[in-house]
């Protein structure tokens, strides 16, 4: 349940603000964030890019096998009444030692793929924490919007009682029954919200229930000093940009060495009538129809485009930090304001204007507008709350230390 009201427009004056927090028992951090990993780890697009990191690494591991296999032959030729043959086994030298370029590509690419999986974690982490931060903002609107209707409701049967005995006129009773048809609408609406905000929840986590829908409030203190420390280059799609180059930059040089020759030795053996062979043999490409400048052009130019793009993403990266940060900073500090003005305040003001309006010391309109300010200073509590969190979420998410915040949360 939830304790508070809602509303529409601000009107002046000073505003009541309220955020409305679940009575049911939030689960234990530890459970908590066991279970969130494991819901998003098997979400059906975290599993494929798992599957697809795990492909990159297996053509990792290829990349740091030898080369060439050695290759069997054999010959077999009837001369006369002579049975001749040969068996013989040939070999590609690495004269060039293109495996050791490999190698260090495999260890890029291995880089590579970690970090752009762990970038896709982050987004999904991210986006469902979102999600939990919008469904409990549209519970919150659900639950004021009720409460609103059911009070008016009650206020609507005191006012007829009190018509009855002569207290009051008509009037009050149209303003009242016309507030409350407005609010019909307004209860329809966030109750629709929320349903969309719950099944979008239940998208992102198949096994998701009421009980660990309240993220722990640990995790909303990781950003203390609310800096940030961490190299850009660390950051998951940043450090995926920089390893593609430099993955790029390995096969540019395997590429120069690919149109290098190499050689290829063979030796065998065999029968030639009644006398046995044993030959060696050699053989080297020539590179006269194609000397394959074409193709080391192409992978030096997809390194200079790899090398802009890393650029590019360092680049926007930094200034999204920045934007987050002053993001943060700005909706952190009114919301800790809020905090301290608004503590202690929200019955006191609900009882002081039923209290008023009962003596007479207010009218009926004025009770309702009264009313109807406090419940639309509520609704800007709540949402100055979700987007102070959104934006908690998001500068995490930019500075990648979404999983970070999720582990240290205790």
């Amino acid at each position: 349940m939830f304790r508070c009201l809602i509303k529409r427009i601000p009107m002046g004056g000073v505003y009541l603000l309220v955020f409305c927090t679940s009575l049911s028992a939030a689960p234990k951090n530890d459970s908590w964030r066991v279970w969130l990993q494991n819901q998003i780890e098997n979400h059906p697009q975290v599993v494929a890019a798992k599957e697809k990191m795990e492909s990159s690494l297996s053509w990792a591991n290829n990349q740091e096998l030898p080369l060439y296999n050695p290759e069997l032959e054999t010959e077999y030729e009837r001369e006369g009444d002579s049975n001749n043959f040969k068996i013989g086994i040939t070999q590609t030298i690495d004269w060039w030692d293109k495996s050791s370029i490999r190698k260090k590509q495999a260890s890029i690419n291995r880089q590579t793929a970690h970090f752009e999986f762990k970038a896709i974690l982050q987004r999904r982490t991210a986006e469902t924490i979102s999600a939990l931060i919008e469904w409990d903002s549209a519970k919150q609107h659900a639950k004021l919007a009720k409460e609103q209707e059911d009070r008016l409701s009650a206020l609507l049967k005191v006012i007829t009682q009190r018509q009855e005995a002569g207290d009051l006129g008509q009037l009050d009773a149209e303003l009242t029954y016309l507030e409350l048809s407005q609010q019909l609408n307004e209860t329809a609406e966030t109750h629709v919200q929320f349903k969309i905000a719950e099944a979008r929840v239940r998208e992102l986590l198949p096994d998701w229930s009421v009980e660990m829908s309240q993220v722990p409030k640990s995790f909303w203190r990781f950003d203390a000093n609310n800096s940030f420390s961490q190299s850009i280059d660390q950051i998951p799609n940043v450090a995926a940009a920089r390893t593609a180059w430099e993955s790029l930059r390995q096969e540019a040089e395997v590429a120069k060495l690919d149109a290098k020759n190499e050689p290829t030795f063979g030796l065998n053996a065999g029968q030639n009538g009644d006398d046995d062979v044993v030959g060696i043999s050699f053989s080297m490409p020539l590179n006269i129809r194609n000397d394959f400048s074409a193709q080391v052009k192409a992978i030096n130019q997809q390194v200079l485009s790899a090398e802009s793009q890393f650029l590019a993403a360092r680049r926007s990266q930094q200034f999204s930090i920045e934007a987050a940060q002053s993001t943060l900073n700005e909706y952190k500090k009114h919301y800790k304001r809020w905090q301290g003005l608004m503590k202690g305040r929200i019955e006191s003001s609900a009882k002081l204007l039923e209290q008023q309006w009962r003596s007479s010391d207010v009218s009926t309109s004025e009770y309702l507008l009264s009313l109807q300010q406090r419940a639309d200073g509520i609704v800007s509590g709540i949402e100055l709350q979700k987007k102070y969190r959104k934006a908690y979420i998001d500068w995490l998410l930019n500075t990648g230390q979404v999983l970070t915040a999720l582990k240290q949360a205790n």
